[in-house]
């Protein structure tokens, strides 16, 4: 049975900086491509960032390009989302997300993932 939990969300103000973790069981997330969305209320789920495959490629969305960056830890079976700079629209559900027959095309397609984590809240406010 797959399983992912995300932590790590909370608040905090324009220009700080989180980390989320995504760990997972029942699967691996060196075989895999793990996708971080998220969502706000009304609209759809965006992806955020990719990781797959032991070359470690990753895909960003242009809206966090140089400030988040997604890493793994394989002896761990976490991925990481570090997030700096952070702005008031990155307020959202993150969620983790799981393909264990490698990325979909587009990356950032959630309807082609197999596995979600319940989601965690980031919220950017002063």
């Amino acid at each position: 049975q797959v399983q992912l939990v995300e932590s790590g969300g909370g608040l905090v103000q324009p220009g700080g900086s989180l980390r989320l973790s995504c760990v997972a069981s029942g699967v691996s997330v060196a075989d895999s491509a793990v996708t971080w969305f998220r969502q706000v209320p009304g609209k759809g789920r965006e992806g955020v960032a990719c990781i797959w495959n032991d070359m470690e490629v990753t895909y960003y969305a242009d809206s966090v390009k140089g400030r988040f960056a997604i890493s793994r830890e394989n002896e761990k079976n976490t991925v990481h989302l570090q997030m700096d700079s952070l702005k008031i629209e990155d307020t959202a559900l993150y969620y983790c997300a799981i393909e264990d027959l490698g990325p979909p095309y587009p990356w950032s397609s959630p309807a082609d993932y197999d596995y979600w984590g319940k989601g965690i809240q980031v919220t950017v406010s002063s």
